[in-house]
């Protein structure tokens, strides 16, 4: 997983409420075998007129002031419905490292950290605050710090957050649970040697088990 300590990136509003994993990657793109891809049906059923290929021009990420957004502002509830973990893989291939918004669902929120994703929460004053720039200043970006645990643009504003201090770690290293494993490899092969003599033995079952008497 690639580590996350700072970015900045071209800010895109999703000024919408209670945006949910199905509308992220709708179902019928849940049978690919691979994680890479997702990125070109992320908010498909937005993003697309009823061809399913020319781009919808009244969507938001349509827009070519948004093209090559990487900083995703949303607002409450982000992430809700179905518990896909594609939803955040899409947002990843898109191109969006840190998110920022009010809320968010856990499930969604607890993967985009096993994603290399930062999701920021931030009150709505402060989002209402961020969105506000975002409309009136074309080619807007800010700078997501989780070293610092700050946001800010050039234009003097600067906020802080609060992130678990064991997925900042994480993320900052660039842990997956499979990272996070090997990182404690030499740990767990400790723990098994010391552990191994004091074992029970084990007992087979089925037809090589022991009968009552042997």
């Amino acid at each position: 997983m690639q580590p996350f300590t700072k970015h900045t990136g071209l800010v895109a509003p999703l000024d919408r409420v209670n945006v949910d994993t199905d509308q992220m990657v709708p179902k019928q793109f849940l049978k690919w075998i691979t994680r890479e891809g997702y990125g070109r049906v992320l908010f498909y059923d937005w993003r697309y007129l009823d061809d399913g290929k020319t781009p919808n021009p009244e969507f938001v990420l349509n827009a070519p002031r948004y093209r090559g957004a990487s900083v995703l502002v949303a607002r409450a509830n982000f992430g809700c419905g179905s518990s896909r973990e594609h939803a955040p893989w899409a947002i990843l291939d898109y191109g969006f490292r840190p998110i920022l918004a009010p809320s968010y669902a856990d499930i969604f929120y607890n993967n985009c950290f096993k994603n290399g994703i930062l999701p920021v929460t931030l009150p709505d004053a402060q989002i209402d605050d961020i969105l506000r720039r975002v409309y009136a200043n074309e080619g807007y970006r800010l700078t997501v710090d989780l070293e610092t645990q700050t946001v800010s643009d050039d234009g003097g504003l600067k906020i802080n957050f609060t992130v678990d201090p064991f997925r900042r770690e994480c993320l900052l290293k660039g842990w997956d649970d499979i990272g996070l494993t090997l990182h404690l490899a030499d740990r767990i092969a400790a723990f098994e040697k010391s552990h191994h003599p004091t074992a029970p033995m084990y007992e087979p079952v089925g037809p090589d088990a022991r009968k009552p008497g042997q």
